[in-house]
């Protein structure tokens, strides 16, 4: 079986054994030389081993990068994306020149914006006000349609619920993406990212570690992997209390796109959020996030974003211990670090400059949540 032909992820949550996904012109055995299009240039991402930042770190394990910001927009959500769509026009739900939206304002809403434009969709997303100038400038270079709205909605679930009545209720007939909730998503890493771990580590991953945004890699991936090797683990690095996002500080430093999932209220949690596979969970701070993504950039030349930086912070805590000697961990280098370049996260901002996307005058820090 390849990836580019028909995979039937019979067992991931919300797909049934008929679903079908068509990923990309490259393989599980070999690449085809000139891709197609976009969409055939998605996944089939080297794993990049980290032997000086492993080294710097003192790790006792092999730390292999999943290099996910080595797809053509840039980041792991091409995946989802392509996946969602696919799986909409499968299904009837996506007609020629419809209008996809989704509350985003992070890299689904990039690749959405990309893909959506080269299948001839249009696209609109309600981006909260604290979107880097970075995402806003791509987003809408794509062409995309963008309604600001406040970061505080994201922080309400019931807020957040109303957002979602609003964007169905102002695009009749358009498609709600719905990233959070969408059974495509996880079924796309259960057909294609875990696959791919599994035959470049010739079965040999023991840890895969990852954030969660949508929480589609952890439960897609992780599911996978599991069924092939029980004992794996899954490890999801999570963001400190310091760095989430309060009715006291709604603009801290944060990790972008990595939600806490722990002492939260299970509303607040993404849908394809698989806690069940969940081994244990470690806590990240931005600033710690951020020193990794530096680290790795100055031992391996790897820009990454900031949630790769708290995946590598968390893999190289677990490489650390006596208990993982020997063993090899995989970690999610989900996107690529360009986009937070005016974050503060590889250097000082500039003079003035207190946040990508605050409002003026709203104070904090940090690229923004989703």
């Amino acid at each position: 079986m390849t990836l580019h032909e028909t995979a039937h992820p019979a067992h991931a949550p919300g797909i049934d054994s008929t679903w079908t996904f068509e990923t990309t012109a490259r393989s599980l055995t070999g690449r085809r030389p000139v891709a197609g299009g976009v969409i055939d240039a998605i996944g089939d991402t080297p794993l990049i081993e980290l032997s000086r930042f492993g080294a710097a770190r003192g790790a006792r394990a092999r730390i292999l990068g999943k290099a996910e910001f080595s797809n053509p927009l840039g980041s792991v959500k091409d995946r989802i994306v392509w996946g969602i769509i696919r799986a909409a026009e499968e299904s009837g739900q996506l007609r020629p020149g419809a209008l996809i939206v989704d509350i985003t304002s992070g890299n689904t809403g990039i690749a959405l914006a990309a893909i959506a434009a080269g299948r001839g969709y249009r696209t609109k997303f309600y981006l909260g006000d604290n979107t880097s100038p970075d995402k806003r400038l791509l987003l809408e270079a794509i062409g995309a349609e963008i309604v600001p709205v406040p970061n505080s909605l994201f922080l309400d679930p019931e807020a957040l619920d109303l957002l979602f009545l609003r964007a169905q209720e102002e695009n009749p007939g358009a498609f709600i993406a719905d990233q959070l909730n969408n059974p495509a998503n996880p079924a796309t890493h259960y057909a294609t990212t875990g696959p791919e771990i599994w035959r470049d580590t010739s079965g040999g991953v023991d840890v895969l570690v990852a954030g969660v945004g949508t929480g589609g890699t952890s439960a897609g991936a992780g599911r996978f992997l599991k069924e092939q090797k029980p004992a794996l683990r899954l490890v999801v690095a999570e963001p400190g209390d310091a760095s989430v996002p309060s009715e006291e500080v709604l603009y801290p430093e944060e990790i972008d796109g990595v939600h806490k999932v722990v002492d939260v209220e299970p509303e607040q949690l993404p849908g394809n959020y698989a806690p069940e596979l969940v081994d244990e969970v470690i806590g990240v701070e931005a600033s710690e996030a951020y020193a990794a993504a530096r680290e790795v950039l100055h031992e391996e030349g790897l820009l990454v974003g900031p949630s790769s930086g708290a995946n590598l912070e968390a893999a190289a805590r677990l490489a650390q211990r006596p208990e993982h000697e020997g063993t090899t961990i995989v970690v999610i280098l989900a996107d690529t670090g360009e986009r937070y370049l005016s974050a503060g996260v590889f250097g000082p901002r500039p003079a003035g400059d207190s946040g990508p996307g605050v409002p003026d005058g709203a104070g904090g820090s940090g690229p923004e949540r989703r």
